[in-house]
């Protein structure tokens, strides 16, 4: 169905194009002249789109011989960072930058599209450029245009260090945890730093918060159910010989069992009335509820799962082993629609680890090809599994 010896004569273009999205990165909702990239690439390819404007995605549609419709998903937006890779192509935006790889899911999936439209897919196949997965959970609105009606599944994947290229994770189930995020405001007393017998030290305080919200990790979650409570910022003070008044905590919740995430917020609840009883201060709490986790549909997965295997061979295929306890508002999508999630090794070298969100993050391209080929490829295995109404292997 797919031209392998096509994906071959396009991929030097898949990379000029991820270079350009890597060279002018905009952050979540600003996603204007990305657009304008995406939109110029599917015009190329003649595929019809809508755009929703700033702030809003770009679907593309190729049409297919039957009812059915699957969607492809690319997230647009950039980080907020400064870029140290010292690459050609390096961002030309102070303070912006692809540290997530992002710019990589739009040349997948645009390559993909040159895939498809060569190998017109047994059904339609929505393209969807989304704004905004890094901050705003831009999927809700993608969801909320009602773009997606109708659509039978949806599916999206990721790059990582965690896998080579020509590796690519699929399985069924739970693959990344709930997020959500707090801020705790201590008020206690301020006062002289030689008399601290007329002050409540809202900086002891904080210090012994931080010690206690990791018991709740340690000693009150299962160790079977990956769990994490990160305090990321501390703010309080003004002078080295100034009680502080007042402290500030922000951090974030990474769960990946409901029951788990009740207890940590419970927890959090308790430790702070505790302690603001203890040091007779005051302590705000404030939980935000972030992304759900992202899980995984049977069906879809085993969809999935066979196109991996027909692009990388069965050796390509890592089975999902435990979730990542990172966040994705992929999720959204999969409340409401079928679908799969997958992570694309992308490993620059053989021996080079180098985290996501990372100034210093940066890809091997050869993953662009990987990229095209599975999305083409789960769109093809997806409207024919629906066409059969099987779910085997």
């Amino acid at each position: 169905m797919l031209d392998l010896s096509l994906a071959n004569a396009l991929y030097p273009h898949w990379v000029e194009l991820r270079r350009a999205f890597h060279r002018e990165p905009e952050l979540a909702f600003e996603e204007v002249e990305t657009a304008k990239k995406v939109i110029a690439e599917l015009e190329r390819l003649d595929i019809p789109y809508q755009y929703q404007g700033k702030g809003g995605g770009v679907i593309g549609q190729i049409e297919g011989g039957s009812g059915v419709t699957v969607a492809l998903r690319a997230d647009m937006d950039a980080l907020p960072g400064t870029e140290t890779t010292g690459l050609p192509f390096s961002s030309m935006i102070p303070g912006k930058m692809h540290a997530c790889g992002h710019d990589a899911h739009m040349a997948m999936v645009l390559g993909a599209a040159a895939l498809l439209k060569a190998a017109p897919p047994p059904g339609t196949v929505l393209l969807v450029f989304q704004p905004a997965e890094e901050r705003g959970g831009g999927a809700r609105v993608i969801l909320r245009s009602g773009v997606l009606t109708g659509v039978r599944a949806i599916f999206g994947g990721h790059v990582t260090h965690h896998y080579r290229v020509g590796e690519i994770m699929v399985g069924a189930g739970v693959v990344t945890a709930q997020s959500d995020s707090f801020t705790i405001c201590i008020r206690g007393r301020g006062g002289h730093g030689a008399r601290p017998h007329e002050a409540i030290d809202a900086v002891v305080i904080a210090g012994f918060l931080i010690t206690a919200i990791q018991t709740l990790i340690s000693r009150e979650i299962d160790p079977l159910h990956p769990s994490v409570v990160t305090i990321g910022k501390v703010q309080a003070g003004n002078a080295a010989n100034v009680i502080a008044e007042e402290a500030f905590l922000e951090g974030t919740i990474r769960t990946t069992r409901p029951e788990a995430r009740r207890h940590l917020h419970a927890g959090l609840k308790r430790m702070a009335k505790a302690l603001a009883e203890l040091h007779r201060a005051e302590i705000d709490l404030e939980i935000r509820d972030g992304y759900p986790p992202v899980v995984n549909s049977l069906r879809e997965a085993k969809i999935a799962q066979r196109a991996v295997v027909k692009v990388v061979g069965e050796e390509g295929w890592i089975p999902l082993e435990q979730p990542s306890m990172g966040s994705e508002d992929f999720a959204f999508y999969l409340q409401e629609i079928p679908g799969c999630y997958v992570r694309f090794g992308a490993r620059r070298r053989e021996d080079e680890f180098i985290p996501l969100h990372s100034p210093a993050f940066d890809i091997n391209e050869e993953v662009l090809k990987v990229g095209a080929l599975y999305f083409a490829q789960v769109a093809w295995e997806a409207l024919l599994d629906y066409g059969r109404g099987e779910v085997g292997l």
